[in-house]
């Protein structure tokens, strides 16, 4: 973390460092690890036929059958995923502390819905279920800015009046610290649907990962474009 604190944007004429210094919409995501619940038909070695999972806001993400790329733009999103994912963890206790007595997740395919041009403010919260770990979050589509980081719980009071928004570092991946928190700043500019993951593939194959997708702007170069007219069909 001391490492990361010193990486910071050049900020000039030449490469200047666009941090949206308004925000439209704030999120608080909760990542980590819990467990859920294996169907009758399978043998899992967890406590009463669980096996670990791993989850954002509580949500472990199923991945549909159908392409939510797809499915969005051809507007058939019944039944392929739902516009519900949590803004804010389902239920509060000690993030960073003793973990609560239930662990389970749920499951689903959920996405968050921005309109187009909407700045975003994103806090990524670690959390101390089964164990902390430091979790590489990345995001497709967009550059974010990092605009601060800390160890422990989140402050919502007092931790955003540290945020550095005149020259933070700009990336596509943050690594939640363990034990701790990390927030980022990003203009949804990009129209389409974009997958945020973990990069530890097993973690990623567990479940930890969401869809944010970015509706379409007013202007024609502001709109997703039409799957090609050669791309092969499944």
């Amino acid at each position: 973390m001391n490492f990361h604190n010193k990486v910071r944007s050049l900020a000039n004429a030449r490469f200047p460092a666009k941090v949206p210094k308004t925000v439209d919409r704030r999120f608080f995501f909760t990542v980590g690890l819990g467990i859920s619940q294996c169907s009758k038909k399978q043998q899992c070695q967890g406590p009463n036929n669980t096996r670990v999972a791993a989850a954002v806001n509580n949500v472990t993400f199923v991945t549909p059958a159908i392409a939510l790329l797809q499915a969005h733009f051809f507007n058939k999103s019944k039944g392929v995923y739902t516009t519900d994912f949590p803004a804010n963890p389902p239920f509060k206790f000690n993030y960073t502390g003793t973990p609560p007595s239930n662990i389970m997740v749920s499951s689903g395919t959920k996405v968050v819905v921005l309109p187009f041009n909407t700045s975003v403010e994103l806090v990524l919260q670690d959390t101390s279920i089964i164990g902390a770990e430091s979790h590489p979050l990345h995001l497709h589509g967009f550059n974010f800015f990092i605009v601060g980081q800390g160890n422990g719980n989140f402050d919502p009071k007092n931790d955003p009046k540290k945020f550095n928004l005149v020259d933070p570092a700009e990336r596509n991946t943050a690594g939640v610290p363990s034990g701790g928190w990390v927030a980022v700043r990003f203009l949804a500019d990009n129209p389409g649907v974009w997958f945020m993951h973990c990069h530890l593939e097993v973690h990623t194959s567990w479940g930890l990962k969401m869809a944010w997708i970015v509706q379409d702007g007013k202007r024609r170069n502001q709109k997703l474009p039409p799957p090609p007219s050669d791309l092969p069909k499944c």
